[in-house]
């Protein structure tokens, strides 16, 4: 072997040995932010945090001690939001934003990480929709929906990733909803978003498994909830909007953000609705089409004829501390058993094998 082939093995062992070197100090220094993440508390970021669905999660999070930046557009709803999460035992950070806006979402990500350090969980939830006939709908408005709906997700998703990434953790959940899979008469805007947020998070699943990444995204589908949304929502309806029943507390939502925050799902669905209407249009799309134009309309209005100097949201946020819940607490359902068999599936599964195993065991020794 003449000199200069051993100069060249011996650099390539050294650039190997470099290369294996970095590694594990990189190794090491994943470890040692792991280690120093669950030695702090989570810092959360949550979109849509000044109401309904947006405020129940905001004070699931604080009960975890959480610190959490709150985005929205209403300053008396996030302010009203500090305070949940103040005394429930978090921190929280106000940030009002439209997160229509891209620079706006990246604004307040780096508030949050200045505040609070690293982003552990990002929550997309912040919506608008707009009830009406597709033949009364306007440009405008499929535009204002789809930019706060769709690309508020999107926006906040790149926020998230461009600090998760380097990192190589993080969870980002999208707060979807049933109408993700399954559209519905008078709210095509919000369905086309809801919609579009589905493959957007499937596409971006995909990837993350390609690179092999420790940040995860989850989405969680959700049924019809008991929010202020139904009191402001733009609406070309003449009766008031309402949920279509049967009708969940926004508890039940923010319960099942929480727990897809912090297990590995790669979806969840929330309640039994949910359910049939996802499960339902894969195995009947046509029937469902013929039950909802049937029943679709009636079951989005209340008898109540909607005020005529009624406000909506859809531009700009209606004032005041709206908190979580809507008018309909008389109607909806505090709970989910569906969602509490989900949760709880594993040991379920465990305790449904071992009746299996002794019902067997009895039929065996009944027979011998």
């Amino acid at each position: 072997m003449d000199v200069e082939e051993t100069e060249r093995q011996n650099g390539a062992l050294e650039d190997e040995t470099l290369a294996e070197s970095r590694a594990d100090e990189q190794s090491l220094q994943k470890s040692a932010d792991a280690s120093l993440a669950a030695s702090r508390p989570e810092v959360v970021v949550i979109t849509g945090a000044s109401a309904g669905v947006g405020r129940a999660i905001v004070r699931a999070f604080a009960r975890e001690g959480a610190h959490i930046g709150l985005l929205a557009r209403g300053r008396d709803g996030l302010e009203g939001a500090r305070r949940d999460v103040e005394e429930l035992g978090g921190r929280a950070l106000v940030l009002p934003t439209d997160v229509a806006d891209a620079n706006a979402v990246e604004r307040a990500a780096e508030a949050v990480e200045r505040e609070f350090g690293p982003i552990d969980i990002w929550i997309n939830n912040a919506m608008v929709s707009v009830f009406s006939p597709v033949k009364a709908m306007k440009p405008e408005e499929y535009r204002r929906v789809t930019e706060v709906t769709y690309l508020g997700v999107v926006y906040g998703t790149l926020a998230a990733l461009k600090r998760m990434l380097p990192r190589d953790r993080g969870v980002i959940v999208q707060v979807g909803s049933a109408l993700a899979y399954r559209g519905i008469p008078l709210q095509s805007a919000y369905c086309a978003a809801k919609h579009a947020i589905q493959g957007f998070n499937d596409s971006l699943r995909s990837e993350l498994i390609h690179d092999k990444s420790n940040v995860r995204v989850t989405m969680v589908q959700l049924p019809a909830m008991n929010t202020p949304q139904f009191s402001w929502v733009k609406s070309r309806l003449p009766n008031k909007p309402q949920p279509v029943p049967p009708i969940y507390q926004p508890e039940v939502g923010a319960e099942a953000v929480l727990f897809a925050a912090h297990n590995e799902r790669r979806e969840m669905y929330v309640g039994y609705p949910t359910v049939e209407a996802i499960i339902g249009d894969k195995i009947a799309p046509g029937f469902a089409d013929w039950y909802l134009a049937r029943n679709g309309y009636e079951a989005q209005q209340t008898d109540e004829p909607v005020e005529p100097d009624r406000r909506d949201n859809l531009w700009e946020p209606v004032p005041g501390d709206h908190g979580a819940h809507g008018t309909f607490d008389d109607r909806a359902n505090a709970s989910s058993p569906q969602l509490w068999a989900s949760m709880n599936r594993n040991w379920l599964a465990i305790a449904g094998a071992g009746l299996a195993g002794f019902a067997l065991g009895v039929l065996f020794k009944r027979k011998e």
